[in-house]
């Protein structure tokens, strides 16, 4: 398992591979070849960024069993997703911002992200792996009173897609079984969901197969699999954590932007 990370050191952007408290450092991109250096740095004297800036954000709706059932909601015929901007994507340990004007409630969800790695278009499930290049933490972050705000037409993107409303890191893990996952969200002291990755309804592996039915995917597209039963609100001041283990957490404050 190799764990990607994409860090500020001495003022410059770089990408490296995570071995305990110490970075190796890799030249060339994420996607293309990245060779290490032999350069290390430690861990406790950079910054860790978003782990990448992806290509585009989908995101999934009703894609666990156990949420499904709680919310009454219809198991769907195909994974059922919408669009982030890019410009939503923050890193470890930066502020997530209630949106200026908006007095409502903002929630936390906790998901697994699946980075692609290959361009696939109508690939069967069986290949996905090939074409996954590896797996991150995700919280998408959602105004859940905008989301409804117009009863003719439910604001997906607007809801989702403030800036600070796409947390993503803090490593992208390869070689990973993700049915092997569980995913968390500990807020405070309180762990508030803790679901398995294997009660998805759409596999990360036939997501991406049956998304590529629909579109082409392509080298750095981040593909979120969607939450499970417990997403609360978050309150000024406090800290939200997605954690997956054999991934990593992921921290942020939120918080009201100041005047």
């Amino acid at each position: 398992m190799t764990s990607w990370v994409r860090f500020n050191w001495n003022g410059t952007t770089n990408l490296g591979t995570l071995n305990g408290d110490e970075i190796a450092i890799c030249s060339n991109d994420l996607f293309d070849s990245p060779v290490l250096t032999g350069a290390t740095v430690a861990l406790s004297d950079v910054q860790l960024l978003a782990p990448y800036t992806p290509n585009s954000i989908l995101a999934l709706w009703n894609n666990f069993h156990e949420r499904a059932e709680a919310e009454g909601q219809t198991i769907p015929d195909t994974p059922l997703y919408f669009m982030k901007p890019v410009s939503s994507v923050i890193g470890p340990n930066d502020t997530i911002y209630r949106p200026r004007g908006h007095s409502g409630r903002v929630i936390f969800e906790a998901e697994l992200g699946i980075v692609i790695g290959k361009t696939c278009h109508e690939i069967s499930p069986e290949q996905a792996d090939d074409h996954i290049f590896g797996y991150t933490c995700v919280n998408d972050v959602t105004a859940i009173e905008v989301l409804f705000v117009d009863k003719a037409f439910q604001q997906w993107t607007r809801s989702k897609g403030y800036d600070t409303f796409t947390p993503i890191g803090p490593c992208i893990n390869t070689e990973i079984d993700p049915a092997a996952l569980n995913v968390l969200a500990i807020q405070g002291a309180e762990t508030r969901q803790n679901y398995p990755v294997s009660d998805m309804i759409y596999s990360p592996q036939q997501i991406v197969s049956m998304i590529s039915e629909y579109q082409t995917l392509m080298p750095g597209d981040l593909i979120s699999c969607g939450t499970s039963v417990g997403a609360r609100t978050m309150k000024p001041g406090s800290d939200i954590e997605v954690s997956i283990p054999g991934i990593g957490s992921l921290i942020n404050a939120f918080d009201d932007i100041s005047d």
